[in-house]
């Protein structure tokens, strides 16, 4: 009877996604937490976004892309965190997801995390221009130059996660479980019984580029702008550095630290929840901390949010 069920559902692509387990005595918590989670990543990112877009002071290229990151946070908080909730809401065993649901959401997720990084970079190559080369700032972050950045940063995610998914959809399924909290890449190609040499290898190729160019550009970005800095007698270029970088810095850091937990994880399953943990940590607490570290570091920011709050005062 199990295998007629399972067959019936293959042939429907229809899957079983796991989701978080919750218990009765943690289940108003869990969605509750989530649920202001989501609500406070939204209003953040969105808020900054609103705030950039609006205050004609920071017009300036700094500022337009970082746009790319609070749009980039409000993705990967919104492909992971409705779907959590509704599967919280839902039995155990009533938890579904389609085929082709799964892939959409398996694409944002590498989406978001790749973005993550390329933006990162570009505002990383930003930085270094406008302390290391000052005089030529203006001539170098032209409109169209930030229009290229910009379309190299969400360009190459869209590009290269397009071929990973592409690369997973082809193969059969023997399998119908999701063992994550959400749809992903490996937990694609892990319904599969065939050989995935192809997949894990892109896979594995594809982190390793990413992270390499990611860790590489920003560490030599970095060590430049010490040099500048340690040369330079300018308190005040040194003083903007250190305010600037650092937000950038620490930005990164969590980042890094988040994806790099949830990657780690992946390859031990006897790690199951501490796994999942680590998936929803990747989209909660970046997306969550990222508009409040730039809110507060920002001096810039920092004065158009007082403002805003003592004029309605």
């Amino acid at each position: 009877m199990e295998n007629k069920t399972e067959i019936a559902m293959f042939h429907h692509n229809i899957l079983f996604i796991e989701g978080l387990i919750v218990t009765e005595q943690t289940f108003y918590p869990a969605f509750i937490l989530f649920l202001l989670a989501y609500v406070f990543i939204m209003v953040s990112n969105i808020g900054l976004l609103v705030l950039i877009t609006m205050g004609k002071t920071l017009h300036e290229p700094m500022y337009i892309l970082l746009c790319n990151l609070p749009v980039n946070d409000a993705l990967g908080a919104s492909v992971m965190i409705p779907r959590l909730l509704y599967d919280v809401v839902k039995p155990a065993s009533e938890r579904y997801i389609t085929f082709s649901e799964c892939v959409i959401q398996a694409y944002g997720t590498h989406v978001f995390g790749t973005t993550s990084h390329t933006v990162l970079m570009i505002m990383a190559y930003d930085r270094y221009v406008a302390i290391c080369n000052p005089l030529r700032y203006p001539a170098i972050m032209t409109n169209k130059m930030v229009i290229k950045l910009t379309v190299f940063a969400w360009g190459v995610a869209f590009v290269l996660v397009g071929i990973l998914l592409g690369l997973t959809v082809q193969l059969s399924h023997c399998r119908s479980a999701i063992e994550n909290p959400s749809c992903d890449n490996p937990s694609l190609f892990k319904l599969s019984c065939e050989d995935l040499l192809i997949n894990q290898i892109y896979g594995l190729a594809f982190t390793a580029v990413l992270w390499a160019f990611s860790v590489g550009s920003i560490a030599l970005t970095y060590v430049r702008i010490a040099e500048v800095c340690l040369r330079s007698k300018n308190s005040a270029l040194n003083s903007k550095a250190v305010t600037t970088c650092s937000t950038h810095l620490l930005v990164y850091i969590i980042v890094l630290t988040c994806a790099c937990f949830a990657i780690v994880l992946h390859r031990f399953p006897d790690y199951t929840f501490y796994r999942k943990m680590a998936t929803i940590m990747l989209h909660v607490i970046p997306t969550g901390l990222n508009p409040v570290i730039y809110g507060l570091q920002t001096k810039e920011i920092k004065h158009k949010i007082l403002n805003i709050f003592s004029q309605n005062k």
